[in-house]
């Protein structure tokens, strides 16, 4: 470990420099290519790699052990988001409305350095190395599962790991949890049919805006009162549209939202829980109603064993006093997609720090990282990928 953490302490100035290269070209997902070129030129300067393309956009670097043991792999997401950057650092987003509101070109960095010190020294390294710097995390349904599903990135793997910055977590600490880490994000999509009319005159109508609105309340109970309090399930609608005019009650309301649940059965339960609200508020009022209910990715749920082990090297890679045990959230990813053909564990790093102004939310317009953090991620990447490839 003390190799990994020495080493990753000589990198400081080339992270900063690749997250800032990143930083200020983002692209979103599916359309990451000149992120991709950028990734694939710098990999092709480092020895010993073979670097590939798996698709368009996603780029693959293997390392071949001198010594016999696991397949690891390792990943980074680099996609974008759809949003425009109001932070005015010199490094800023210069593709207008979109940005890297989510730490991605942390990620890319931090698996870059990995990529540099493990090509250095392949001497150390135990089986083969894969490292996946994949497009499309933020658009389902997921550049992890086109690479899973269509091309043989998995074959041969024994174990898959990656890290997540966190803006939560002060800059430099690691959180490794067994088990539940991340819920499956579904989404619905609800079209209320009424009856237009007269804002005067609502007698006449069927209005889809009331109807909505009971909706909207009464789906909450779907939490309170059909799912034990001890299971995790979240139901939010965050869009509501309907209308054009203050005089006129409309003929439709669109509403869209998002389920959350790390459960597989009561995920499974959930549309019918859910439906079930929506045709007795409906009918009730003489409305009708199209719901389109869309599964996302799977629950993130980490394997114990390769969680312990990276609890293991975090507390001797950045010590007890800046290691936390993590907690479930519920916001989804698709690192899940690895996990149904290998074991594996995700975990987080912080990267909050007032020096920085990281403290913003992700998916913010403000989101940024402290830069100190990338070296603790190549601390631990390098680290679990040297100590994952020993065989027992």
């Amino acid at each position: 470990m003390t190799q990994s953490i020495d080493r990753a302490s000589t990198l400081t100035e080339q992270l900063v420099a690749w997250r800032r290269h990143l930083h200020m070209n983002p692209e979103v997902g599916f359309a990451e290519h000149q992120t991709a070129a950028y990734i694939e030129s710098e990999l092709r300067q480092m020895p010993g790699l073979v670097v590939s393309r798996p698709t368009q956009t996603s780029v693959l670097a293997v390392l071949k052990g001198q010594q016999a043991g696991r397949t690891v792999l390792l990943r980074a997401d680099i996609d974008a988001l759809p949003i425009h950057e109001e932070n005015t650092f010199e490094f800023a987003s210069q593709n207008a409305g979109v940005m890297h509101a989510c730490g991605h070109d942390g990620h890319t960095a931090i698996l870059l350095g990995v990529a540099k010190l493990l090509s250095e020294r392949p001497e150390e390294v135990a089986g083969e190395i894969r490292m996946i710097f994949q497009h499309a995390e933020e658009v389902g349904p997921g550049g992890a599962e086109e690479l899973v599903m269509d091309t043989p990135l998995m074959e041969g793997v024994d174990v898959v790991t990656g890290l997540h910055l966190n803006s939560s977590l002060p800059a430099g600490v690691v959180a490794v949890k067994p088990g539940a880490f991340m819920a499956a994000p579904d989404m619905l999509t609800l079209t209320i049919r009424g009856k237009g009319g007269h804002g005067a005159h609502p007698e006449q109508t069927v209005d889809p805006i009331a109807v909505g609105a009971q909706v909207v309340t009464n789906l909450q109970h779907v939490v309170s009162r059909n799912v034990a309090a001890l299971d995790a399930l979240v139901v939010s609608i965050t869009l509501f549209q309907s209308g054009s005019t203050h005089n006129v009650i409309p003929d439709t309301a669109l509403l869209q939202g998002t389920v959350r649940t790390f459960d597989a059965e009561l995920r499974a339960r959930a549309p019918q829980l859910i439906e079930r609200v929506i045709k007795g508020v409906c009918d009730a009022h003489g409305a009708t109603y199209e719901l389109n209910y869309e599964l996302g990715y799977r629950p993130l749920i980490n394997t114990d064993w390769v969680a312990a082990r990276l609890r293991e090297i975090a507390l001797e890679t950045v010590g007890p006093e800046l290691y936390q045990d993590a907690k479930p959230t519920m916001g989804g990813e698709d690192f899940s997609a690895y996990l149904q053909k290998a074991p594996g564990a995700y975990f987080n790093v912080g990267s909050a720090s007032d020096a920085a102004d990281s403290h913003w939310p992700h998916h913010h317009p403000r989101f940024t990282i402290d830069e100190a953090s990338l070296e603790t991620g190549v601390k631990m990447l390098h680290a679990a990928a040297l100590n994952l490839g020993q065989l027992e």
